[in-house]
């Protein structure tokens, strides 16, 4: 059997912008990406703190240590600049693998998104 775990998370980090006529996706700042083991492209989930919402999309990368977290497209008008969210990605595996796998988590400095 296969179940679907959490495989990545950068936890409680703030929106540094919203750009509703970008295609989609969210911008990530590529050293959180690298940290968490996120790669472009990836589905995620975003959890945001202040209002509750909860929605998928994809991950492009941004600019390296820019602390850039962009919500696009129509994922931009649930969230705001100043919001903290949770970035989720999971992984499927086989049930016995699953109990020993540790996740990579990542809690970034939430007023600048860096790694310090």
């Amino acid at each position: 059997m296969q179940i679907q775990v959490v495989k990545s998370k950068i936890h409680r980090v703030t929106v540094t912008g919203a750009d509703l006529n970008y295609i989609g996706s969210i911008t990530v700042d590529e050293a959180l990406m690298e940290a968490a083991n996120i790669i472009e492209g990836e589905k995620v989930s975003i959890v945001n703190i202040n209002n509750g919402e909860r929605l998928e999309t994809y991950v492009i990368k941004g600019n390296r240590n820019s602390g850039e977290i962009t919500l696009n497209g129509p994922a931009a008008r649930k969230v705001q600049r100043g919001d903290i969210i949770i970035i989720i990605s999971y992984g499927i595996m086989d049930f016995e693998e699953a109990k020993s796998f540790k996740p990579s988590i990542v809690f970034p400095n939430e007023k600048d998104n860096s790694l310090t």
